[in-house]
């Protein structure tokens, strides 16, 4: 493996033909591309190919002409079309040799559970010879990670991703940063945003994108919001943290007011929850175009039967009026789809459950117009506390279910907005 970190790829082969035709999503591709982004290495092409040999053979002799590393994901398993190993090990002109460990942990397992020792079984104890093992601490199927001096490094990594991930997180990237950097040491971290779309969230950091050097910002956008990955490397860990965090205060300084949290693993939906939970506000919605999502999004959130009693799905305009008792002239006079039937849903919410806040989501999810108003128009109403009740427009775009998705971010953004005022 090359010393020099600048301009080093790597591109990611999956294998599998249920991936081919689409009967799972590549997520295993995705998380490994995001790590190696974190060390430096960028990839440029992801490949899926289906278990064939000799397309598997093709693909490899591709990725080879234009990676510094190719890195497979899958095909390591004790069934017959599971041939990776193999391939790799035959492109290479190399051996496959028995991994002394790997064979202990499936013969202890043998024998601790009363299965019977097979040759499929045994094969997932293979590496490539001259390898370096990657441990599987969730599986038997051995990695492998094989630096080429001469040519195309290697990668073997196995395909579930209770394996995968694992072995990328514990075994591969501790490799591959020790391979590339020696003992400079990574700090990362991630910021999340909403309420604040990627192009612009990109364009009020683009000088500081543009001129990165350490740490790197790496911009990733979601369904309504947007990350920023920041990073830097250092001679140890306090330098590298400061190095982040002075990048984070020039980021704050810009966009500062749609931060909500740090974190890969963090949601808006547990920000907000845990504010309420640690304010001792609760919460309740009333739903027409959501039909429920917003309440189940806050429902998935341990702690949340502190905050929230429940709530309703009035999708029908009658609901509104027998669950709510909302006048019908309200709905003849001014439309479902409007600020003050929103008004009406989040005020009369919360009055019946006798909460701090109460939401109303009505709108037109698509795909054909409601009132005259075309998919994607969107009022959320919000009564907060003792404030007079309000609502906001939305016009959102993408399909029925990022409309939904979007419309209950935004009802989340409206109450964090709310308790950081308050």
């Amino acid at each position: 493996m090359n010393d020099e970190v600048i301009g080093m790829n790597a591109e990611i082969v999956a294998v599998g033909t249920e991936l081919l035709l689409g009967q799972i999503a590549n997520t295993n591709g995705a998380y490994l591309a995001q790590k190696l982004a974190e060390i430096g290495i960028n990839v440029y092409y992801q490949t899926v190919v289906g278990d064939n040999p000799e397309r598997l053979e093709t693909a490899l002799r591709v990725a080879e002409s234009r990676s510094d590393i190719v890195m497979t994901i899958g095909g390591l398993g004790p069934t017959d079309d599971d041939l990776t190993k193999q391939i790799v090990a035959a492109h290479l002109n190399e051996q496959l040799v028995v991994d002394a460990a790997a064979q202990k942990k499936i013969d202890d397992y043998a024998r601790t559970s009363g299965t019977l020792k097979t040759s499929n079984n045994a094969k997932q104890a293979l590496k490539i010879n001259h390898a370096v093992s990657l441990t599987n601490h969730n599986g038997f199927a051995v990695g492998d990670l094989y630096l080429n001096a001469h040519g195309t490094d290697y990668v073997l990594l196995p395909g579930p991703p209770s394996e995968c991930l694992m072995m990328i997180d514990r075994e591969l990237m501790p490799h591959l940063k020790k391979q590339l950097h020696g003992d400079v040491v990574f700090k990362s971290k991630v910021l999340r945003f909403v309420g604040v779309g990627e192009a612009q969230l990109v364009t009020d950091l683009q000088d500081l994108i543009e001129n990165q050097t350490n740490p790197t910002i790496a911009p990733y956008a979601k369904t309504a919001e947007v990350t920023l990955r920041v990073t830097a490397t250092a001679t140890d860990e306090q330098a590298a943290t400061a190095l982040v965090d002075q990048t984070i205060t020039q980021i704050m300084a810009r966009d500062g007011e749609y931060f909500y949290g740090y974190g890969d693993d963090n949601s808006l939906a547990s920000v907000v929850v845990n504010q309420l939970i640690d304010r001792k506000l609760s919460i309740t919605a009333a739903e027409s175009l959501t039909a429920g999502q917003f309440q189940g999004t806050i429902g998935s959130v341990p702690g949340v039967s502190a905050v929230f009693p429940g709530g309703f799905v009035t999708y029908a305009n009658e609901a509104k009026h027998r669950l709510l008792d909302i006048p019908n002239t309200v709905i003849e006079h001014f439309g479902v789809v409007s600020k003050e039937t929103a008004i009406w849903m989040a005020k009369q919410a919360r009055e019946k459950m006798k909460t701090d806040i109460g939401l109303g989501f009505t709108g037109v999810a698509g795909p054909d117009e409601l009132e005259g108003q075309p998919a994607g128009t969107v009022w959320i109403g919000i009564a907060y506390r003792d404030q007079a009740p309000e609502a906001f427009l939305y016009h959102f775009t993408n399909g029925r279910q990022v409309i939904r998705e979007r419309s209950v971010m935004s009802g989340l953004n409206l109450v964090r907005q709310r308790l950081d005022a308050d």
